[in-house]
């Protein structure tokens, strides 16, 4: 390894994985870098600041949805896309957060000699995600992000980074803005939204993201987009009063950080609309501390939007700074106690 200098990868596949990477910036952002990360809205406009690579989607729930030859088609490209990058770039330090996509170039950046730090998403309040298992033994350093998880992943170290923001929420204008993020489908959000503003039960602007595909009928008041950069969808949380989003811990932390009044209609499995159930498990947990209001079924949705208009707003966030200045001194070792990356948050 340079010991000057180390060349880093930062991997992670879309949504709220890469944006647990962007949260560490005061950490990467001192040392010559990379992004690994899958083609969406948010991976592009990433592009457009920092150095970034992108691989094919592949995660085992493709298998479980039915669609078990396009998931092993993908992962044959994600293979030799990420050798590809590996390659081209050398990197010394891999630092991940997951999940599928990010599997090979982790492998073979081990295997070319590059030290790996797994980060365990987020959104794994209860056990390590199936990455965090099967990318584990590739792992140099694990970090679980609550003590449950630790429990359950033999030789992680614990970093959580949750806390709320005390003081009072900026004055908001009368907007509802509803996403679907940046790396799957979901019709049923969407429609979900564009009919309660039909109804008349949204009383305010609605800005729609859909998603790529998903047909909805525009009405007054309403506008639709498929994509958004990321950029405008944080301009759009400092205004809006209302948001509606899937259970990502990402569009979470991020509407909650502005402090919008959050209603959540997480993805569900048996309905075809995600891998398996955990965002389930992430809008509960956050209801349970009193942050947001989780629709289980679509026909809950009116009784959840008064909840939320009647609730108080909160802020809360991620704050990883003790992550930060674990992995700073992470590096420093492995760089031979060189003074690299020293710059404080």
């Amino acid at each position: 390894m340079a010991k000057d200098r180390p060349h880093l990868c930062l991997v992670a596949s879309g949504g709220g994985h890469v944006r647990q990477l962007l949260d560490l910036e005061p950490f990467w952002r001192d040392h010559s870098h990379f992004f690994v990360t899958e083609d969406t809205a948010l991976g592009r406009s990433l592009g457009e600041r920092h150095p970034v690579h992108f691989v094919d989607h592949v995660a085992l729930g493709q298998a479980r949805l039915g669609a078990p030859i396009r998931m092993l088609f993908a992962a044959v490209r994600s293979l030799f896309q990420s050798l590809g990058v590996i390659l081209r770039e050398r990197p010394h330090i891999i630092v991940t957060t997951g999940a599928g996509s990010c599997f090979f170039t982790v492998l073979w950046g081990r295997l070319f000699g590059a030290k790996v730090i797994l980060i365990d998403s987020f959104a794994r309040f209860d056990g390590p995600s199936a990455f965090a298992r099967i990318g584990g033994p590739l792992a140099h350093v694990r970090i679980a992000q609550s003590a449950a998880s630790a429990a359950k992943w033999p030789g992680s170290k614990c970093f959580d980074p949750f806390e709320r923001i005390e003081g009072a929420v900026a004055p908001k204008q009368p907007l509802l803005f509803a996403t679907v993020g940046a790396t799957l489908p979901f019709d049923r959000l969407a429609r979900t939204v564009a009919a309660a503003k039909a109804s008349g039960a949204i009383r305010e602007r609605v800005i729609l993201q859909t998603g790529e595909g998903c047909e909805v009928t525009p009405c007054e008041g309403m506008e639709i987009y498929e994509t958004l950069p990321f950029d405008r969808v944080l301009e759009l949380l400092r205004d809006a009063d209302l948001v509606v989003c899937h259970g990502g811990t990402g569009s979470l932390i991020t509407a909650l950080r502005e402090g919008c009044r959050t209603i959540v209609l997480p993805r569900r499995f048996d309905r075809g609309e995600h891998y398996d159930d955990h965002q389930v498990e992430i809008a509960r947990a956050f209801a349970e501390r009193g942050l947001v209001s989780v629709v289980e079924d679509e026909a809950q949705f009116e009784e959840r939007l008064a909840e939320a208009r009647a609730r108080v707003p909160v802020r809360a966030t991620t704050n990883p700074e003790r992550l930060i200045q674990f992995l700073r001194a992470q590096v420093r070792e492995w760089s031979g106690g060189a003074a690299v990356g020293l710059r404080s948050a």
